[in-house]
């Protein structure tokens, strides 16, 4: 159109980022400008969304005749256009607020935590920066030698005898077994299905390790295979050389399913939140087992509990967080893929809001499971560097440069003042190299320097070459899908641009399987159709190979296929994570070409077999594929270093560089059955915001809630019921001297427990619904069957002293839970002044990462900052003070007098993980309380305390309920809990 070449322009970008025109319609304003190409800067730089029906309505603007209604639609176009730009304007605007704000609120803390800790860095303690890690996460000074030959590796193995390691992996989501893996079947079962699996095996193969259980989820359901509902699998090892000598009737690599959700149907990893405590409790029953199981075996008799325990992904994190904390025993984390950068891309995109992205991913459970992980791990295991400089470093529980500064001071042996930060440890994942074997010779040849007969081809291979016009040039492969981030559309432009390429070399598109593009994703369907045009707009016909099929046995295949052309491996994608394809194309002995954003650097570093190139930039491209096919000293200088240093990914390796991190952890286990070695804390991490929460994530099979007094008929006649069940169901009486102290707290003999969890700011109201539990069970006469334990916020001298004042024996409560969870009780015969016996192995079994006295200044330092403007006395009145009276050594408590002027909870957590605080953070008692204790301690975390202490069996416990505190958070969390509850076998 005459005098609206600036429209053509502004459309065919948009067209540039779809399908493409014919050149002879294009305008003249978007031909290309040297290495400059205006429509790719105007799609990426002003526009940055990719709005598929744009395309529809410039064909349709196109095959319009009438002049006027083409200029119309021409014009709504450009309308549209200018509102894409106006709203990826106001995302970057506000995506720079919230990095601004979030570096605002970094330095603050970490100034406060560089003051709190009265000295800096001196010039002595700067030795060891983040960049001094190398690719495989240890520090050059402390890292253990390579094992580059099998001496090194007998002498290694030769140090581990003796050991009998017990190590728990888990995995919730997704369909796991040990062969057949369906991988791609949904998105829940991808690689890290297969990674977990893989590790528990080379782990199992390890000098030293005795026994790996991988936990994950049994799932018996008709629609998947019968395999998954199996209890337990044995994983063996690939292969009979990695049989360790240490076998005995339980050794080797296990999965074990824990049953925990729905029993009849196949669930997503998002709602799988609400079910996670009933995996904790089924797990923790199993490792208790397990344990006592190994220490028959082993011969001592003792207990051997877990190593370690390490959680892949958000969902396992948060369970093994809880399971560390439950147990005392160290844990590590692996996050795979992590909440806040996905909520950033999904924010970036700008088609959903945040609250749909929290609806549809549960992006914000995941990204708080996430921060737990941070509070209870000792150490966090990443691929690569890419992941620990720009993901793990947006969380508030992270921060690299104060962990240089607490890093220098524990060297120096000085004190952080109650600072924890977890270490990060840079690990690839492993690679079986086994059966590889690396070709040479050229594609119709046999292997040189043999004289054999040659095995037949793979049919794979004529798959591939029946595209080609000439196949013996040099294979250029891509596999990837056909997703937008992979990049796949520029290698092919790249290629189609650059003759000397074409001439040299074919190029391979493996991208993944299909059988008609129309049943393709719109996504896929529409990078597919990209590239098909660009080869018909390059005429590459004989030159690009994209098969419809093909089989994952037949990828190593695919790889020989390459290296006997003397090709090259290229990965294009704008972000990768790691790269495993650059490793097994390594291993068959490919050169690569890789994008330098993300793991490749790590790989590249370590490999030295190839070039990194700027993904955006198709010349970059074009010039390093140029550069390794014309080059053959260069392209066998490449294949010779990766085949040289390849086994530097291999399992064996991984797993080395894996058990040197555990072992730099400080064992610990429960203090009360062996203390040898024990001088070091625990750890575990809830996700509670406010004194019920923590009660309700432990999964029992009764629950009442008392939060008001039209209740109280239902809940008389609910424990009426019960109480006759469990009279119907125990005779047993209680035998022995009444007079008589017994040696182990009367929990242990209970037969069924009654928790009751009710919270209020009044302890007169507390007490009524007491008594109304305990009349409704005297009535029964259950025979000292049914026990009682009381789970409040309170202070043991307020329950105490209300006890003495109306006339109660502090014996009908077996045991007290007090302070959150902070302090655990027994009643005691022995003296009517202090008829209380205080469980000092509880306090050693929750002060891992207790902050003590550096968190309480922090603390009070807060308090004075929330202060009352608006005082009707014009002066500044303050809204939260410590209440020294209550506080602790585990429980600083404070006092709120103004409930609505005291920020969210979130608010609080978040200040202290900013300044490498690692607490639990309690509102109770309606808001009028702020109760501060150990990241380990909750009153669920207490009651699995009793149940690993003294046996108390928790399928067998009732818990009483009531006061939420008003959080929505916590509101939330108990909708999900009722609504699992409603659909289980629990009675309401």
């Amino acid at each position: 159109m005459a005098g609206n070449d600036w429209i053509n322009s502004y459309l065919e970008a948009i067209l540039d980022v779809g399908p493409g025109l014919d050149d002879a319609k294009s305008s003249l304003l978007l031909r290309e400008r040297g290495r400059f190409s205006p429509t790719r800067y105007f799609v990426d730089n002003v526009i940055g969304f990719d709005e598929t029906d744009l395309h529809r309505s410039w064909v349709k603007a196109q095959a319009t005749r009438s002049p006027q209604e083409r200029n119309t639609r021409l014009e709504n176009m450009c309308w549209r256009i200018w509102n894409l730009a106006r709203q990826k304007k106001q995302l970057e605007n506000e995506e720079a607020n919230r990095a601004a704000k979030r570096r605002i609120e970094r330095e603050k803390g970490r100034r406060e935590a560089v003051a709190d800790m009265s000295e800096d860095l001196s010039e002595g303690e700067k030795g060891e920066t983040i960049s001094d890690v190398s690719a495989h996460g240890d520090v050059h000074k402390g890292r253990l030698p390579r094992m580059s030959s099998l001496d090194a590796m007998e002498a290694w193995a030769n140090q581990q005898k003796g050991k009998k390691l017990y190590i728990v992996l888990i995995s919730l989501h997704g369909l796991i077994r040990g062969e057949n893996m369906e991988l791609g079947r949904d998105s829940d079962t991808g690689g890290q299905v297969k990674y977990v699996v893989e590790l528990a095996r080379a782990l199992a193969s390890m000098p030293g390790v005795y026994r790996v259980d991988l936990l994950t989820r049994q799932v018996a359901c008709p629609e998947v295979d019968s395999s998954y509902g199996e209890p337990t699998e044995m994983l063996a090892p690939h292969n009979s050389d990695d049989m360790t000598e240490d076998i005995g009737e339980s050794s080797g690599a296990y999965i074990i399913r824990i049953p925990f959700g729905p029993k009849d149907i196949y669930i997503p990893k998002e709602l799988l939140w609400p079910h996670i405590p009933e995996f904790v409790d089924g797990a923790l029953s199993h490792i208790m087992q397990m344990s006592k199981v190994l220490g028959e075996q082993l011969g001592d008799g003792h207990p051997v509990w877990p190593v370690a325990i390490h959680g892949h992904y958000a969902d396992a994190g948060d369970s093994a967080a809880r399971l560390s904390g439950a147990l005392n025993v160290p844990m590590l984390f692996t996050g795979h893929s992590l909440g806040r950068d996905k909520l950033e891309q999904l924010l970036r995109q700008g088609r959903l809001t945040k609250d749909e992205i929290n609806a549809t991913y549960k992006i914000m459970r995941r990204i708080e499971a996430e921060e737990l992980s941070l509070d209870a791990s000792e150490v966090v295991i990443t691929s690569t560097r890419q992941e620990i400089d720009e993901q793990w470093r947006l969380y508030d529980g992270f921060d690299p440069v104060l962990e240089k500064k607490l890093r220098a001071r524990i060297r120096r042996n000085v004190s952080c003042y109650g600072r924890f930060m977890p270490r990060t440890v840079v690990i690839p994942p492993g690679m079986e190299f086994n059966h590889i074997v690396p070709h040479d010779g050229d594609v119709d040849g046999e292997t040189e320097g043999e004289d054999q007969q040659p095995s037949p081809d793979p049919s794979i291979w004529a798959e591939i070459m029946r595209f080609f016009t000439n196949p013996r040039k040099p294979m250029i492969l891509a596999l990837a899908r056909p997703d937008p981030k992979k990049n796949l559309t520029t290698l092919v432009k790249a290629f189609g641009e650059c003759r000397p390429l074409r001439e040299l070399a074919n190029l391979t598109l493996i991208m993944g399987n299909r059988d008609n593009i129309d049943e393709m994703s719109s996504t896929s369907a529409s990078v597919l159709l990209s590239i098909i045009k660009m080869i018909d707009k390059y005429d590459l016909y004989g030159q690009v190979a994209y098969p419809k099929h093909h089989k994952q046995s037949e990828v190593p295949d695919i790889y020989r296929l390459a290296a006997k052309t003397k090709g090259v491996f290229i990965n294009p994608a704008f972000i990768e994570p790691f790269g495993l394809t650059l490793i097994e194309a390594a291993a068959h002995g490919l050169p690569m070409v890789a994008t330098k954003n993300g793991g490749p650097v790590d790989i590249h570093r370590v490999l030295d077999n190839g070039l990194l190139i700027d993904p955006h930039d198709q010349q970059s491209i074009a010039d390093a594929l140029l550069k390794l096919v014309a080059d053959k000293q260069l392209w066998a200088k490449c294949r010779a270093n990766g085949l040289r240093n390849i086994h530097l990914f291999s399992w064996t390796e991984h797993c080395k560089t894996y058990l040197s991190r555990i072992a730099s952890c400080k064992p610990r286990h429960p203090r009360w059955l062996k203390s040898n070695n024990d001088d070091d804390e625990n750890s575990e991490s809830d996700s509670p915001s406010d004194s019920l929460r923590d009660m309700q994530d432990i999964s029992l099979n009764l629950k009442f809630s008392i939060d008001s007094e039209d209740r109280n008929n239902k809940l008389e006649n609910a424990v009426l019921s019960y109480s006759k069940s469990v009279g119907k169901s125990t005779q047993k009486t209680v035998s022995g001297d009444k007079n008589e102290q017994p040696k182990f707290p009367a929990i242990r003999r209970r037969t069924h427990v009654f928790v009751i969890a009710i919270d209020a700011d009044d302890i007169e109201s507390l007490f009524e619904n007491v008594h109304r539990i305990f009349e409704a069970v005297e009535n029964e006469k259950s025979d000292g069957s049914i026990g009682f334990i009381l789970a409040t916020s309170l202070q043991m001298a307020h329950i105490h002293s209300y006890l003495v004042s109306k006339g109660v024996n502090p014996s009908v409560f077996d045991a007290y839970i007090c302070n959150s969870g902070a302090d655990l009780y027994y009643s005691s015969t022995h003296s009517e002044d202090n008829p209380f016996v205080f469980d000092l192995y509880y306090h050693s079994h929750i002060e891992y990462r207790w902050g003590g006295e550096g968190l309480r200044k922090t603390l009070i330092k807060w308090a004075a900052s929330i202060i009352d403007r608006k005082a009707e006395n014009k002066s500044e009145e303050h809204v939260v003070t410590e209440d020294e009276e209550v506080s602790t050594n585990y429980c600083y408590a404070f006092n709120v007098h103004k409930p609505g002027l005291v920020p969210p909870v979130k608010e609080l957590r978040k200040l202290m993980r900013i300044q490498a605080l690692r607490c639990h953070v309690i509102y109770c008692q309606n808001g009028k309380k702020i109760n501060v204790i150990p990241v380990s301690a909750s009153r669920s975390q207490a009651l699995r305390y009793l149940h690993l202490r003294w046996g108390m069996d928790l399928s067998k416990v009732v818990v009483f309920v009531g006061e939420s505190s008003g959080s929505s958070e916590v509101e939330q969390e108990q909708r999900e809990r009722e609504a699992r509850n409603s659909s289980s076998n629990l009675t309401d």
